[in-house]
């Protein structure tokens, strides 16, 4: 059974813009408590203008041709509404103005944004990134399915309820490489990606409202995992007789002291090894994620473990290290993990922290330096891995009370 619908046609003139006592007409379409409005084209003294019959009053001079024209466009509106309600569709006001445009070719659906999107993007951003997205249409596809009984959503239906409700449906899920639910910062990712979506859709103006405009994106502030010097120490030290796991150690420690992530260190060639200024060999590549630039001086010990592999039997051609996927990669490092007796969740990506934190920051590289190598434009960004050790402070302190004595 089809639910009633509210829906009604107001004129009115815009006073606050209006021009040497010229106001321009527009027309109010309301469905269900929803407004869409559209410019009428005409300019008529705001003075003439009788607010409470929505018409210009009778002593204008083009009194009869502007009422007869509402009047005309009243019934218009209205056999637009009609017909749609004919065609069965759930009918909004941006509709209506379509039709009544002649511009409501088939309408954009989540599905139809994501697709756009993904094939406009795909040789910008990086597969991984592109993934993600996939992710949250799936995710998207789903909700709806779930909450609202149907294959495809409207963007312009999109709601500050719709929102709330994908909120509360992502915080539900368990995805299946993992073994908890979606945490709050991983929900607001997938709302972001849709946000995109949205202002995608407002400047294409395939929607006139933003549905974001009172939903905030709250993102909870974590504390990087990274490792300390001891630990660091124990994977330096880790001996293993099963060749995957000291590939493994070996990719996770060159990490550390290069700060490269893992699509970078994956990708990494021969080219990319430079001498640099200081007459010794620099990584010199650019960031997948962002495409940004990153030179890296090579420290001795991962200047070792480039001289390891080369010629390795694991390692293709052109490239300088070992190929393993992500998944692999973090699953063996907690064999390690476990065989050194780290307690911590060990991945792949807190080598990148440990270098920010451990390797460069405690040992007073500048913050400035450590954003160039690790490929950040804002140094905001380098900030999350600022931490200050104990270890740094006890030194720092000590050198105070030297002074102090």
């Amino acid at each position: 059974m089809r639910t009633r619908s509210t829906f009604s046609i107001n004129f009115w003139i815009n006073t606050s813009r209006s021009t040497n006592g010229q106001a321009k007409l527009y027309a109010r379409i309301t469905i269900n408590s929803k407004r869409t409005n559209l410019s009428l084209k005409y300019t008529i003294p705001a003075e003439d203008w009788d607010s409470k019959t929505s018409s210009l009053k009778p002593r204008s001079p083009n009194a009869k041709e502007v009422n007869d024209y509402l009047s005309e466009v009243h019934s218009d509106l209205y056999q637009c509404y009609r017909d749609l309600r004919s065609e069965n569709k759930t009918v909004t006001s941006e509709m209506v103005k379509l039709r009544y445009f002649g511009e409501d070719g088939p309408h954009k659906t989540l599905e139809d944004l994501f697709e756009y999107h993904n094939e406009n993007e795909e040789h910008k951003i990086s597969p991984s990134t592109l993934s993600h997205y996939r992710t949250t249409q799936k995710y998207l596809r789903s909700y709806v399915k779930k909450s609202y009984k149907r294959n495809e959503y409207l963007v312009e239906q999109v709601d500050h309820k719709f929102l709330v409700g994908f909120e509360t449906f992502l915080k539900g899920i368990y995805p299946k490489d993992r073994h908890v639910q979606i945490n709050n910062n991983g929900a607001m990712k997938h709302l972001q990606r849709l946000r995109k979506m949205i202002y995608m859709a407002l400047s294409h103006e395939w929607i006139e409202k933003n549905p974001f405009s009172n939903f905030k994106i709250k993102m909870k502030k974590n504390e990087r995992e990274f490792l300390s010097e001891g630990e660091l120490e124990k994977i330096s030290l880790y001996k293993t007789k099963v060749i995957r796991l000291r590939i493994v150690r070996d990719l996770f420690l060159f990490s550390c002291y290069t700060g490269l992530a893992y699509c970078d260190l994956m990708g990494l060639k021969d080219k990319q090894i430079v001498i640099g200024i200081d007459k010794k060999p620099w990584i010199v590549t650019s960031r997948k994620k962002t495409n940004n630039g990153v030179r890296v001086p090579l420290l001795p010990k991962a200047l070792a473990i480039l001289e390891k592999y080369q010629g390795h039997p694991n390692v293709l051609e052109g490239r300088l290290l070992p190929q393993i996927s992500n998944q692999k990669l973090n699953s063996y490092l907690k064999e390690i993990a476990d065989a050194c007796y780290i307690e911590k969740e060990l991945t792949f990506h807190m080598a990148r922290h440990t270098f920010a934190t451990t390797v460069t920051l405690s040992n007073g590289v500048p913050i400035e330096t450590v954003s160039k190598m690790l490929g950040h434009t804002k140094l905001a960004t380098t900030q999350i891995y600022a931490r200050v050790l104990d270890l740094k402070v006890a030194n720092d302190m000590k050198i105070l009370r030297d002074k102090l004595r």
